[in-house]
């Protein structure tokens, strides 16, 4: 598979928005306990306070996504546009969202506010975590973490991300893991049900893969509130 750098993608067609730390383990059913010594890939981790909370609670996280060929000071001003942006766009649209794990638009913005602070600053001091790449191509070897996580981006966008894209895409994140892989969430923009996720779920069973559908209490998007978790195959590694 070839790894060849891709040209950089121009910062204006980039939405540098992240949840938090603490929205990360609700999302994917972690703890602050079952992460501690592991190795974990974000991917594609915006800007998520993940990877800086992470690794300061004993972890060895990595972030990954195709922002960040551009500098830290740039992204950050751009994710503090993008959440104006969005917080926007929500308001107009507060019927698409429960209103109970995040209570308001205000403590949206305070949440996205959070993990763009977190994840700039991380940035600063610890650029080695942030490592650059276009999916479905990842320059890490195989089995290099124990746990790849990967947020709001497969079966979000089935609109624009094709089934074959999907598949690409979910045999690169499994290659670089080394246990598990965790996608979240496994709805589409309009909150149904991803028109790949059937046809995804039974090419993974058939490559030997256990897959299972895990509910959450995370719900913010409505039906927004399951992840994949994907038992990697012991044949062949």
């Amino acid at each position: 598979m070839s790894r060849e750098k891709k040209t950089k993608l121009d910062l204006d067609r980039i939405v540098f928005i992240g949840r938090t730390f603490d929205e990360y383990l609700d999302m994917f059913a972690l703890s602050k306990a079952m992460i501690q010594g592991k190795r974990i890939l974000d991917c594609p981790a915006g800007a998520c306070s993940f990877t800086a909370v992470g690794n300061s609670l004993g972890a060895e996280v990595t972030a990954c996504d195709i922002a960040y060929d551009h500098r830290a000071g740039d992204l950050k001003q751009k994710g503090l546009e993008d959440i104006e942006h969005a917080a926007a766009h929500i308001t107009k649209a507060e019927d698409n969202y429960k209103w109970n794990y995040i209570r308001s638009v205000k403590d949206l913005k305070s949440r996205r506010n959070q993990a763009l602070h977190d994840c700039s600053e991380d940035m600063y001091h610890s650029g080695g975590r942030y490592v650059p790449a276009e999916l479905p191509v990842l320059p890490f070897e195989d089995s290099t973490f124990d746990t790849v996580l990967s947020a709001h981006f497969l079966f979000m966008y089935a609109d624009r991300l094709s089934y074959d894209f999907h598949i690409d895409t979910l045999t690169e994140l499994l290659r670089v893991a080394k246990e598990e892989v965790r996608i979240f969430p496994l709805v589409d923009l309009t909150g149904e049900r991803c028109e790949h996720l059937d046809a995804v779920i039974e090419y993974l069973t058939t490559k030997g893969h256990r897959v299972e559908e895990v509910s959450v209490s995370y719900e913010f998007q409505r039906k927004a509130n399951s992840f994949l978790r994907i038992t990697k195959s012991s044949i062949g590694n």
